[in-house]
């Protein structure tokens, strides 16, 4: 089983910068997606960035400039890079691992509060 567990969260005003961490542990399957999914209240969750395992990468358009995600596969960790924060960004960011193998398991972190504001 695979667990994910996201980290860096926090209060930050407009314009200001947040590095968000993502730990997988368990038996991940070598080929796959992380991806950084956000969901603020009342609003459903929406796709904020993804990296491959061969490191591919694409963005939300909401975020494009702004924000940068990366990941070191020895440690199956993913990050995301925030800058130039708006007060439309606040949401709770979750991790998610796609295994592209098998089954195309699918998992979730918990999540992790970002909160935009002056």
């Amino acid at each position: 089983q695979v667990q994910l567990v996201e980290s860096g969260g926090g209060l930050v005003q407009p314009g200001g910068s947040l590095r968000l961490s993502c730990a997988a542990s368990g038996n991940i399957f070598r080929f796959n997606v992380m991806g950084w999914y956000r969901q603020a209240p009342g609003k459903q969750r929406e796709l904020v960035a993804f990296i491959t395992s061969g490191k591919v990468i694409n963005y939300a358009r909401s975020v494009q400039g702004r924000f940068t995600i990366s990941r070191e596969n020895a440690e199956n960790t993913m990050y995301l890079e925030m800058n130039s924060l708006k007060p439309e960004d606040t949401a709770v960011y979750f991790c998610n691992l796609l295994e592209q193998g098998g089954t195309r398991r699918n998992y979730w972190g918990q999540g992790t509060q970002v909160t935009v504001s002056s």
